[in-house]
């Protein structure tokens, strides 16, 4: 009996060890992804205006009488996905997620699939995966321990890559998986397509200087810059949104189970205390007796 009480009060402890470890988590990633909501936020106004200005200038006639490169079909087959995962654990379904996706998409599209890995943890699993394919899935770059903080210097390192491969024709068509930030409790998958760079065009009565293919030549690979810019953002902030969920599922179920075995070991401490005392009245009886 005093061994099994000895048991319960080591597992106690155990798991009051953890649950300090999974409250700080929960703490720094509920930091975190106030930081990274307000950085949205603000970078909000600047990515839908760069969006209205590229659309403008796709219905501007004196620039889109020659289709730019980046807008139009390079004739390439090979299709890269950008998968932006995590670096590092303990957040969820958000490294599996992403991963299937992934995952479906070179299925999808077969041997033409290539593979741009953001994070270590799409690095290992598609590293695996390899191992068991006939063929394995050519990987043109690997992000990782990159954008763990996200700055339009990092963006524009993974977009200028993406672009380059685009224009040599490695790639036809460059698709990103990432997770999507709605709210605190809601983060939804996202795919799109980066390149070509699909903008409907729309009307305005903005001047647009210079006028000739000059302008597309700056603008466009901003706008693609933009757009990972943003994708990284989202895709952090929604990563560590998930991680303080799992912390906090982690600490309340750390809880609950200190609580359980608390009365557990109340209950064998309490039996054990009994047992001594019959012990002790029996052997008082006896000497009586004697």
């Amino acid at each position: 009996m005093a061994g099994n009480v000895r048991e319960i009060n080591r597992r106690i402890g155990n798991i009051r060890n953890i649950r300090q470890i999974t409250k700080a988590m929960n703490a720094i990633a509920m930091t975190k992804v106030t930081r990274f909501k307000r950085r949205l936020e603000a970078a909000k106004p600047w990515t839908e205006s760069l969006e209205r200005l590229v659309a403008a200038a796709m219905a501007q006639p004196n620039l889109t009488r020659e289709p730019h490169p980046l807008v139009s079909d390079n004739g390439a087959e090979p299709v890269a996905v950008l998968v932006l995962n995590s670096d590092s654990g303990l957040c969820g379904r958000y490294t599996g997620d992403l991963n299937r996706a992934t995952e479906k998409l070179i299925h999808e599209h077969g041997p033409a699939a290539r593979l741009l890995v953001g994070g270590e943890k799409a690095r290992l699993f598609f590293a695996r995966q390899d191992q068991s394919r006939s063929r394995p899935v050519e990987t043109l770059e690997t992000y990782v321990r990159v954008y763990s903080d996200p700055t339009m210097d990092i963006a524009g390192r993974i977009s200028r890559d993406i672009i380059r491969l685009y224009n040599e024709q490695a790639i036809g068509r460059c698709i990103v998986v990432s997770m999507r930030f709605v709210s605190d409790l809601r983060q939804r998958l996202q795919i799109e397509t980066l390149l070509p760079i699909e903008v409907a065009p729309r009307g305005s009565e903005a001047l647009i200087e210079p006028s000739g293919p000059e302008f597309l030549d700056r603008m466009l690979p901003l706008y693609v810059q933009g757009k990972l810019f943003e994708a990284l953002l989202h895709t952090r902030a929604s990563e560590e949104a998930i991680r303080r969920q799992s912390m906090k599922s982690a600490t309340d179920n750390a809880d609950d189970l200190i609580t359980l075995l608390t009365r557990t070991y109340n209950k064998a401490r309490q039996q054990g205390i009994t047992t001594e005392i019959a012990d002790i009245v029996g052997g008082s009886e006896a000497l009586r007796n004697a």
